[in-house]
């Protein structure tokens, strides 16, 4: 039997007890991925026989609008007792994504302390470190011995996330030191603080980008990186499972904008009107620019009448292309994204993948114009096809290099430059090159 039948069948027959043994045996994603499973009566007996604590930890693995749906059903009073146990960020994120009315009515249900660290988190936007920080974390003063700064671990450990790292601040709260659990516990009790912290502090501001703080955390292999203000003072921290859902959602982003497609794809039980909005934009853009294509094609149709094995390589040219520029964009795009490859580097990562499009530009340019001398007998079909393919793929690998750093430098995000546009702009360019030597040979030979 299946879990979710489990826990059906359990509730309809009043087995309080097995239903508690089977869901003390659960980690709270598994168990808020079985509840999406329930209805909302069942979704509302189960989080009843849980405590708070449990109870947020479950609903905290849920997506906004799911968390939302099962607060409502749970009463205000029950609702209350679960939001005071989540943590600011989470509570946060699920205002952020409810209508006003609904986010004021559960904020109605927080104690003053926690409603203004949540309104605190509001007011930094959602994709900076202000607005994906938490403000639970564990600060002492720099002035206090090893002794009383192991005190008040112990006193807030239970009330924060990642209680992993002891910030030190002075009087003004100014990020001044941070200190390791280990470090603190093998320090000698009466030594101050001061003493044994580390001042080379890896920090983030408030509104340095979401992507940007993953990038830190990844970089230095932290558990949380603290986040400032302008003034250098200490206004929360950011956890390493807050970077995982970040980088999540720019990965997925990338992935959906390369593909011209919208983010709401990834909801299968949205209706297909979303799917053809957010789709039929840039097919019929993309439709329209590659008339260009055609245009050219017809341009030289009296060229293909004199010599109709050119429109043999006519897709070659044109796959050929897109292909080169999207294995080369893929690279750089990864690379912006990562931080591996720095704005500064343009002309080094050009003249490293024009070489290398000249060299496959080669190869693929001598099979491709053998082949097409043994395939068209002809010995000027297999020599205009393998020089157009030649120069093809090396501008294909010059321009899938430089169209990612020609939008950085725009503003605009690499990920919007991928896939169908490339491939749209190179379609028109092979069939420009490749018309073009085939005239300049042809006319040469007097052939057309």
């Amino acid at each position: 039997m299946e879990l979710r039948d489990q826990i059906a069948l359990f509730l309809s027959e009043g087995q309080a007890e097995r239903l508690q043994s089977l869901l003390n045996e659960l980690h709270p994603a598994d168990l808020a991925e079985r509840l999406n499973e329930l209805d909302e009566e069942q979704q509302a007996a189960v989080l009843h026989s849980l405590s708070d604590e449990v109870a947020a930890e479950t609903i905290s693995e849920m997506e906004p609008d799911q968390q939302a749906a099962i607060l409502q059903v749970l009463g205000r009073e029950r609702a209350g007792g679960i939001l005071e146990e989540m943590s600011a960020d989470d509570v946060a994120d699920l205002m952020g994504e409810l209508p006003p009315g609904q986010a004021r009515e559960l904020m109605q249900l927080l104690d003053l302390e926690d409603a203004t660290d949540v309104r605190e988190l509001l007011g930094f936007p959602p994709d900076t470190a202000g607005g994906i920080m938490t403000t639970e974390y564990i600060s002492v003063p720099v002035s206090i011995p090893v002794q009383r700064a192991i005190e008040e671990l112990r006193r807030m450990a239970s009330e924060v996330e990642t209680p992993y790292y002891v910030y030190v601040v002075d009087e003004a709260d100014h990020l001044v030191g941070v200190l390791s659990l280990r470090e603190l516990i093998l320090a000698e009790p009466e030594r101050p603080v001061k003493e044994i912290m580390r001042t080379q502090v890896v920090s983030v501001g408030v509104l340095d980008d979401q992507e940007a703080v993953a990038h830190v955390v990844r970089r230095y292999n932290l558990l949380a990186v603290p986040v400032v203000d302008g003034e250098n003072r200490l206004r929360g921290i950011v956890t390493v499972d807050d970077v995982m859902d970040v980088l999540e959602e720019e990965a997925t982003e990338d992935i959906y904008r390369a593909a011209a497609v919208g983010e709401s794809e990834q909801d299968l039980d949205a209706g297909i009107g979303a799917a053809v909005k957010a789709r039929l934009p840039w097919l019929l853009g993309l439709l329209f620019l590659s008339l260009f294509s055609g245009k050219v094609i017809e341009h030289y149709n009296g060229l293909l009448t004199a010599a109709g094995a050119l429109s043999f390589f006519i897709t070659t040219m044109a796959g050929g292309s897109g292909n080169a520029a999207t294995q080369a964009l893929t690279v750089v795009v990864r690379g912006l994204g990562t931080g591996e490859i720095e704005r500064n580097q343009i002309w080094r990562v050009v003249w490293r993948e024009m070489r290398v499009g000249m060299i496959i530009g080669l190869i693929c340019g001598v099979v491709i114009g053998f082949t097409g001398f043994i395939l068209q007998g002809s010995p000027w079909i297999g020599l205009i096809a393998g020089l157009a393919l030649f120069i093809n793929l090396t501008l294909a690998k010059t321009a899938g290099t430089l169209v990612p750093f020609l939008t950085v430098g725009l503003g605009l995000d690499p990920a919007v430059a991928s896939g169908p546009f490339i491939a749209t702009i190179t379609d028109t360019t092979s069939m420009l090159i490749y018309f073009g030597i085939a005239s300049a040979v042809l006319h040469y030979l007097g052939l057309a």
